[in-house]
């Protein structure tokens, strides 16, 4: 269900939904402080459906994981993660740092359909079925039919004792990006926008700035004259002395 974070009485709602494996808190918190008067609103919703939810207008922009279909939507690539294996805490790769793809050549690899990794080649051998979701798979590690490669942030949230997981550095890699259909890049999107790429809070948010109005030219003290060489400048109001009588 929808969980809102910020409370206030002006109309206006700011809805953000986010996949799996997303930690939105810290964008959230700082929407708290600056927009006190919009209530945001948080949308937890499976990473093969946040594109449609933001097409017909479910949420205002959404956290998602590339690649998507980008039609009709603007998208801001924000960081990588690292690609783990997931593996019983029994099972050879755990007494290692890291693993390669290689070292899984022999393993039967689970590929969930809600595989949120491009795979030019799927590594590891074919496992015997194709979870309907990531959870499911983890569920089927556990149970020692196979290995799964997945976002780290993704091996975190489906933590378990009997299980762990090492970085696979030569894997593919998950992306995260902020996304917002185009058409509906309101204020309160252009506000969050500016939150997610560090803005302070005074920022124009990317838009053109209003010249600010120029400052009266300050008078400048006027230089005295310059005194002509061997003549002597006579005083205002005073005269001239004649020639001295002898």
């Amino acid at each position: 269900m929808p969980e809102e974070v910020s409370g206030g009485e002006t109309g206006r709602v700011f809805r953000l939904a986010y996949v799996p494996g997303v930690t939105p808190a810290k964008w959230v918190s700082v929407w708290a402080e600056r927009m006190p008067g919009v209530p945001l609103t948080l949308i937890a919703v499976p990473a093969a459906e946040v594109v449609g939810l933001l097409r017909d207008g479910g949420a205002d922009a959404g956290f998602v994981r590339l690649p998507i279909d980008r039609d009709e939507l603007s998208v801001i690539p924000l960081y990588v993660e690292t690609t783990v294996v997931m593996v019983p805490k029994d099972h050879a790769v755990a007494a290692a740092d890291e693993a390669a793809l290689a070292d899984l050549a022999d393993d039967e690899v689970l590929h969930p359909l809600d595989d949120t990794i491009e795979w030019p080649v799927r590594p590891g051998l074919p496992a015997f079925t194709r979870p309907d979701t990531t959870s499911n798979a983890v569920e089927l590690v556990a149970a020692g039919t196979g290995l799964l490669l997945v976002p780290q942030s993704l091996a975190r949230l489906h933590h378990r004792k009997d299980l762990t997981y090492r970085p696979v550095p030569d894997a593919p890699q998950s992306q995260v990006a902020l996304a917002w259909p185009t058409a509906a890049t309101t204020d309160l999107v252009e506000d969050f926008i500016g939150i997610v790429r560090g803005r302070t809070a005074n920022s124009s948010r990317g838009r053109t700035p209003a010249t600010p109005a120029e400052k009266p030219a300050q008078r400048q003290p006027q230089k005295p004259a310059k005194k002509s060489p061997g003549r002597r400048t006579v005083p205002t109001g005073r005269k001239k002395k004649g020639p001295r009588p002898r």
